[in-house]
């Protein structure tokens, strides 16, 4: 359960745990959140080499579950849930009747009528709310329980090495995308291998969530000795813009569709019963979409970050969406959002950096992926 702290912003089940690590605090969505522990990148570089302990219990879990539970969440979001098979997830969105994007989502079937959606801290209300505007006419319940939940994520290439001998799951047999009930540390757990860093992991939904502190440091003992670092909301955002993976707020919002963030390929238009903001998307597609996100490298220090303007031969084109220092490739990164139809392939792109223009390169995205 979390509580309040003295300036407002609710504590996860983690907080005498993250100040026992000497965390930086901050208010992010309005939850006290570690921001870094020591180094951020030092917490990035243990994730891509060994293993990163994240505190993600400010996350959103809503439970659908009824007997038209798989019909429903076809009509509530643009994905086709009802073939998801239990025990497996699906990442989706849901969209408002115009198309814009209210929440990018991770869908867990945990049985035939029962799902777990999984949305980002700030939109937690919003999803609940149009997910129970949208329940008429259907035998479905729409419940709020994320207060009942911790959420851990253990990720980076030795995650499993790590985790193994804390589970009674058989991680060589839980595939990426999939999840289980098991025990880790002794404690109840939905164990999902998912994750918003660009490496192999895990997430640990913990119910109930007084048991999070005991599984945090059974995890924490057994990974230090291979390199484990616990890691704040700075390394997991280096970490996911490197890996090209979109954060709500940045490159998608209300005011876009899926179209413009590239991820058309979730919209499955052609769904029997149609669904909420399917016309919207249908005009988009033949349309076109009005932008385009691309990679950009700088050739200096200088970074990019969200709102600098994107040019191109000395003319404005674009905007940063999110840019940060890459620990992994050296260089300052960042994601914009082009004008569709600009020419990427020849040209001078630059980004005013305060004034200052600085070369960058245009890349495909990602930055980085991990080796099979």
């Amino acid at each position: 359960m979390s509580q309040a702290s003295s300036g407002g912003a609710r504590t996860t089940p983690l907080h005498e745990t993250h100040l026992s690590l000497n965390a930086t605090l901050v208010d992010f969505a309005g939850w006290l959140m570690p921001l870094r522990y020591t180094r951020e990148s030092a917490e990035h570089q243990a994730v891509r080499e060994a293993a990163g302990l994240f505190d993600l219990s400010h996350m959103g879990e809503i439970r659908v579950s009824g007997s038209q539970a798989a019909e429903f969440l076809d009509h509530a979001l643009v994905g086709l849930l009802s073939t998801l098979a239990p025990g497996r997830a699906r990442y989706t969105m849901i969209v408002a009747e115009h198309g814009g994007v209210l929440d990018d989502l991770i869908v867990y079937r945990l049985a035939e009528d029962e799902y777990l959606v999984v949305s980002n801290a700030a939109n937690t209300d919003v999803v609940t709310a149009a997910l129970a505007e949208r329940t008429g006419g259907f035998d479905v319940a729409v419940a709020d329980e994320s207060a009942e939940y911790a959420l851990i994520a253990l990720q980076g290439p030795r995650a499993a090495e790590i985790l193994a001998p804390l589970t009674d799951a058989d991680l060589s047999d839980l595939g990426y995308y999939a999840a289980r009930y098991c025990t880790v540390a002794g404690a109840p757990v939905l164990l999902a291998r998912t994750g918003y860093t660009g490496e192999d992991g895990f997430e640990l939904f913990v119910r109930p969530a007084a048991e999070a502190p005991a599984v945090w440091e059974a995890l924490y003992k057994a990974g230090r000795p291979l390199g484990l670092l616990p890691a704040g909301l700075a390394a997991r955002d280096t970490l996911r813009l490197e890996a090209g993976m979109p954060l709500y707020g940045n490159e998608l919002n209300t005011n876009l569709t899926p179209y413009e963030a590239g991820l058309g390929r979730l919209v499955k238009l052609d769904k029997p019963g149609g669904f909420v903001g399917r016309a919207a998307l249908t005009a988009r597609r033949s349309s076109g979409p009005t932008q385009v996100l691309v990679g950009l490298v700088g050739r200096g220090r200088r970074v990019p970050r969200k709102g600098h303007g994107v040019l191109r031969n000395g003319v404005h084109v674009g905007v940063v969406t999110s840019g940060a220092p890459s620990p992994t490739l050296g260089k300052p990164i960042a994601i914009a959002a082009v004008d569709a139809g600009t020419d990427l392939s020849s040209g001078e792109f630059t980004v005013d950096v305060r004034g200052r223009a600085e070369a960058v390169d245009v890349v495909d995205l990602p930055f980085y992926k991990r080796k099979a």
